[in-house]
This record gives C-alpha cells, structure tokens and sequence, in this order.
C-alpha cells in the first residue's frame, strides 16, 4: 500500500495540464487550457483544464476531476496505480505499507487481468535478456534487425520459450489464476493441461496511451508454414484491437509536440524509426485502419502522414484509411518508399538528417497522392478518368471544413484537367445526399416536440443566478413559459439550483473576508425599536454557516448537505484554504460535483461571449452581494413553501382565521424579501 506521504507529495508535484497533455492536445484558452474530449467523437472542444484550479471539465460527457481522477476514467487505472504512474512521471520515490487481505482481496477482474499483462510482459523481457535461449534466439533475432539494447528496453521486446507451459507454470507459481491467464489470451486451456498461446515467438507488448500493457504481438522464427508469421492477442476485456495503436506510448509527447502523427503498417516499422531519433510514430498493427484509431491521434494532433511501401495492390488498400481520416476533419500527406523498400528497412540505412528530409520532400498531399496512385490504371481511358475524379470528389466531400473542400476541389481541378465548376457541382451532389441521409436517419430517431406549461408553482422562483448573465439565461420555471424539450423531464428544482449556490459560493470564496450588512434592532431617543443597518465583517463561510443556522435551515440535497459540512468542517480546522489541498482529500462521493461546480465558469471561454461582445458578471465583482442575495433567495423560497402549506390546510369545514393571518404575514414578508432584491419574486 501506498504511504500517505507518496500520495501527498504526488498531488502536490502532479500539474493537471502536463499529465493530460501526455493524452490530449491541449491549446490555451486564457489562464485555462482546451482540447478534444477524449471521452466522445467530437470536432468542437469542449474539454477544459484549469491549471490554476488543478482541475479538469469534459462538458460533452459530464466527466470531471482532478489527474488521478483522469488516469482512472481515461486509462482504467485504480487509484494505487495513478499515483504509481504520477510518481513514475515526476521521479517520486514510492513509500510502501503492508496490504491488508481485503485490499488485496479488491482486485476486480480488469484489474486481474492488468496485472497479469504486466507480469507476462517483464516474464517474455527477463526471459530475452536473461536466459540462453532467450539470448541465442529472440536476442540475435533483434539484433539482426538492428535494434539497440537501449530500443529492446524502451519497447520492452521479450521472448517466449520453445516449451508448451513456461509462461503458464511461471505464472501460476507466481499466484497468478488461471482464469485471467485464459482472459488475457496468454494461454490456451485444454482439458488436459494449459499451455501458452504465444510458444517459440519473439514477443512486443502492446500498450495504451498511459502504458498499460493490453495484449501482445509474437513473431514466429522458425519456417512453419502451418503457423502464422504474426499471432496477436485475441479480443478481451482490455484488448479491443480496432481501438488500438502500436507505439503510442512511446510517441505521444513527440506527436503533441511535433504537432504530426506518422502512420505505419508494423511492430518494426515503429521501432526501426524510433532509433532512427523519429518518435511521433505509431502503426495500425496490420489491420485495416479504424476510425477509433483515428481518434486516437486526433486527441493529439490534427495531422497524419501515412507512410507506405512501394506494394502498388497495398496502396490501394489505404485509400479507404484515407477517406476515413479526412472524414474526422484531420489533415492528411501520404509518403511512400522506393520499390523495394519500406520503413523499417529503409530508416534502418538512413541516416536521421536524410530520413527527415526525405519524408518533409516526399510527402504529398492525399489529392496529389491518389491522382498519381490511379492515374496509370485510367491513362487515356476516358470512362477509368471519370470514375477517379468522382473518387477524388468523393474523398473531399468526407473533409468537414468548408474552405479546405473549396481549395481541394481548386487542387483537384488543375491536376486533372477538368472544370472547377463540374466538380463543384459533382461535390454539392455528394454533400447533399449525405445530409439527406443524415437527415432522414435523425428524423426518424427524434421524438416529437411537446410543449409543457410549469403547473407547479412550488417549483417557481429565482435562482441565485443573474438574469441577464448569458450563463443562465430566462428562468426555465417562469409561471406560464412555455418550455419546449424533446421529451417531459423533471421541473427545474429551484432548491437544487440554490443550494448548489451555496456550495459554490463556499468553494470559491469560503475563506474570504467580506462586508455584510447586518441589520440590528435599537432604541432611538423616543424609546422606539427601529431597525438600524450596519456593516461588519465575516469570512464567506461564517455568514452563510450563520444564516443558515439563524433560519434554522439544513440543506434538503444529501449530496450538497455533506459537501456543505465537509466543506466548513475544513474552513473551521484550517486557517488558510487551497483548493487544491481540499480537492486531494475531498471524498471520492463529492468529487464529481464538487469539480462539475469549480467549473461552471469554464463555459464562457468555451462559448467565447466576450468575442461576440457579450460580458457577464463574474462572481468576484460582487462576492457579499452574491452571497446576501442566495440566502435571501433560499429565505424568499423556503416561506413560499410554507405558504403553500397553510394554504393546503385551508378547510372549508375549519375555523381557518389563524392560518388566513399568518399567509398574509408570510406574503408581507415575501414582499419584503422582493423589496430587498430589488425584483419581483413572482410565484403565481
């Protein structure tokens, strides 16, 4: 187990921004910083990172948290094994305590099989190195191919031995079960006994994006024809291979930095070019190219160049990976190798200057690409032309982008010898059978529009926000507003919404010192009480903690309840507050809506108001007036609702004086609460 001191000192050395900017290309929107979601298909940002707050917001899927939250949501780490990962990034020496059993014991299945994966691998590692045929076998292999002790220790290359059970008996000697074993594809069972799967090969591990080993590829070295060359892992609970890329790992930071993916075919291809001093590569493991895999860069860069051997029937395979990049709005060259050649033979000889300037020399655009790709097959073939300019056409019509689309049909045009008008026309074609499709599939997925009217005055009020702050806009619970949705869903709750104001208020500004106007009762010289206003000063969660303790009112959210004590437990035993020390130890049940609220603001800069000329309020401008005007709020709501009780208990059988007395109270003192605000607090 990991000590508290590690655990600590991770939070407080981890910068949320440099750990997700390993997964995501990040861009800097003001102090915060932008990207794609990683969690959904999307082309618009709407994933933040807030280096000041140490927090990160996925507004597509709702997801949010601090780094370790990211590696487990993101990467399917437990918690023990982000802060293992956190201080293997930042150099942290890990302290150890003893595992209790039930700890041990709370391993899950995807866990198990994790383990497993990363047991195999150090077992094929140790095995290679260490042991004679390990050595005379997959070691002289990988020398052969000119890899480096250095390059075999960065990819972790191993080798399986020639024996039926050696992994398999090492594993179970281990303590490791056999059922994950069988899960992972490592082994084989039979009713007699288990043997391995990957027996007699030279193995590559392959990894996620944050090194997670999730199956591996073997390499035969004998001359078996009944045997396949390659014998990857099969499907599983950590392997999908469509979702999948060779070398990521190793090339992620070099991707973001270098702000291109190079796309090859195989294990050596990727490893050759890393020696060679290219890092930003990756292969598609020799399955056709998928369109997660696709996303998988996308989160790191928009560019990708797919490199490709001489292998003419190849080529024509990779068109269609083509098509689908463009279709992600990603930009795309393709380079390809002289005949005979391909990378990793051909980086294998090249000297790192030549390797780079060759691909800078040889990379071609993909309009070029295909024109010079099924220019030969069409020659003066009048009809094989045709069909290639609809192919080109077809392969623009998928890049999202207008303008790009406009200067590929301006590319396509002066390099087929064709009219830049047929081809647009033959482009709107295309386009709008495409939206008609989308169309039609959309029309019948959407539920028809219903129109529903608030009925229930209970759930009628202000919200603590600003009308005019484009952040809120109209109230949705207005008397009378029609509110038009797809489908009926719950009245906004305007508890809720002023409660987590609360919340929010003690986030931000806890532990701010502010002026507040108290109102005190005193004798004037007539000896009359009059209410006297004065200013005095109190931290942010001293005034709330004392309305709502004055008002006798405890917040109805569970949730926000044991935030709201969570949170002045802390200011009570604190006397300076950082959030990000009360986010490391915030529970785990408060985390999600705890960060959900820190980022609230975050939306502005996603929705850029201040380029449209629009300014909201922010918060800090007016802290003591936000925080009188939620309580009053919360005040105004809480004695309509007692209100609407005495009228509930309004009998025409009952002498009903008394209650008749105190609604028309309750209502002067609603009045007044509207007088206070300065805006009519409607609830009828």
């Amino acid at each position: 187990m990991i000590s508290k001191a590690t655990i600590d000192t991770v939070f407080e050395t981890a910068r949320v921004e440099e750990v997700i900017g390993d997964f995501v290309q990040l861009k800097r929107a003001g102090s915060n910083f932008k990207g794609l979601s990683p969690f959904s298909d999307e082309r618009s940002p709407s994933f933040m990172v807030s280096p000041a707050k140490g927090i990160w917001k996925d507004f597509s899927s709702g997801k949010g948290g601090n780094s370790v939250a990211f590696l487990m949501e993101h990467s399917h780490f437990t918690y023990p094994e982000a802060i293992r990962y956190l201080a293997k990034k930042y150099n942290i020496e890990i302290e150890e305590t003893e595992l209790t059993d039930a700890e041990k014991a709370n391993t899950d299945t995807r866990e198990s099989m994790y383990l497993v994966s990363e047991f195999a691998k150090d077992y094929f590692h140790k095995t290679l190195l260490n042991t004679e045929e390990g050595q005379a076998i997959g070691l002289s292999y990988f020398k052969e191919r000119g890899f480096t002790t250095e390059t075999i220790k960065k990819f972790s290359l191993g080798y399986s031995p020639e024996t039926w059970d050696a992994l398999t008996k090492e594993a179970l000697g281990k303590g490791y079960k056999l059922e994950f074993l069988e899960g992972t594809g490592l082994t084989i069972a039979r009713e007699d006994r288990p043997f391995d799967r990957f027996k007699g090969r030279v193995m590559f591990p392959i990894q996620s994006m944050s090194g997670r080993i999730l199956g591996f590829g073997g390499r035969i070295l004998t001359n078996d024809k009944k045997a396949a060359k390659y014998l990857n892992s099969p499907e599983s609970e950590i392997y999908h291979k469509s979702k999948v890329l060779y070398g990521i790992f190793q090339a992620k930071q070099s991707i973001a930095k270098l702000n291109n993916c190079f796309l090859v075919e195989g294990y050596t291809d990727v490893i050759q070019f890393n020696q060679a001093g290219i890092e930003n590569v990756v292969a598609s493991s020799g399955t056709a190219l998928t369109p997660d895999q696709i996303r998988l860069i996308n989160r790191l860069t928009k560019n990708i160049t797919v490199l490709f051997d001489g292998d003419a029937a190849g080529l024509r395979a990779s068109v269609r990976g083509i098509d689908l990049i463009l279709e992600e709005g990603m930009n795309v060259k393709v380079c390809t190798f002289p005949d005979g050649e391909d990378p990793d033979s051909f980086a294998k000889k090249t000297s790192h200057d030549d390797l780079v300037a060759y691909l800078e020399n040889n990379a071609k655009d993909f309009i070029q690409f295909k024109a010079s790709l099924l220019m030969d097959e069409a020659k003066n073939d009048p009809i094989k032309k045709a069909d290639l300019i609809r192919d080109m056409v077809q392969s623009i019509s998928k890049i999202p982008d207008r303008i790009q689309r406009e200067v590929y049909i301006q590319e396509c045009s002066r390099i087929m010898d064709i009219s830049e008008q047929v081809l647009i026309s033959t482009l709107a074609q295309l386009i709008q059978k495409d939206a008609a499709e989308v169309a039609k599939k959309q029309k019948q997925e959407q539920k028809p529009f219903e129109v529903h009217r608030n009925q229930n005055p209970k759930n009628t009020g202000y919200s603590g926000g600003d009308p005019e702050d484009p952040r809120f806009g109209p109230p949705k619970d207005y008397p009378g507003e029609p509110v038009y949705q797809s489908e009926p869903t719950e009245k906004v709750d305007v508890l809720y919404r002023l409660e987590r104001k609360i919340i929010e208020i003690l986030l931000l500004y806890g532990n701010k010192t502010e002026e507040f106007e108290d109102v005190l009762m005193k004798t004037n010289d007539d000896g009359e009480i009059v209410n006297v206003s004065e200013m005095k000063s109190y931290k942010v969660f001293q005034r709330v903690y004392l309305s709502l303790q004055e008002d006798e009112v405890e917040l109805a959210n569970p949730l926000f309840r044991g935030i709201f004590t969570d949170l002045i437990n802390h200011y009570l035993q604190n006397d300076s507050f950082s959030l990000e020390q009360y986010l490391m130890h915030l529970p785990v049940e408060y985390a999600q809506e705890v960060t959900d609220i820190l980022m609230e603001d975050e939306r502005l800069v996603m929705h850029d108001w201040e380029g449209q000329n629009i300014f909201p309020k922010t918060k800090q401008d007016t802290i003591s007036q936000n925080v009188s005007e939620t309580i009053l709020t919360l005040r105004w709501y809480l004695v309509g609702r007692i209100i609407d009780e005495l009228k509930n208990s309004i009998s025409p059988d009952q002498d009903n004086m008394e209650s008749l007395m105190m609604i028309r109270d309750y209502n002067e003192l609603t009045r007044a609460f509207s007088k206070k605000l300065g805006r009519v607090m409607s609830r009828f």
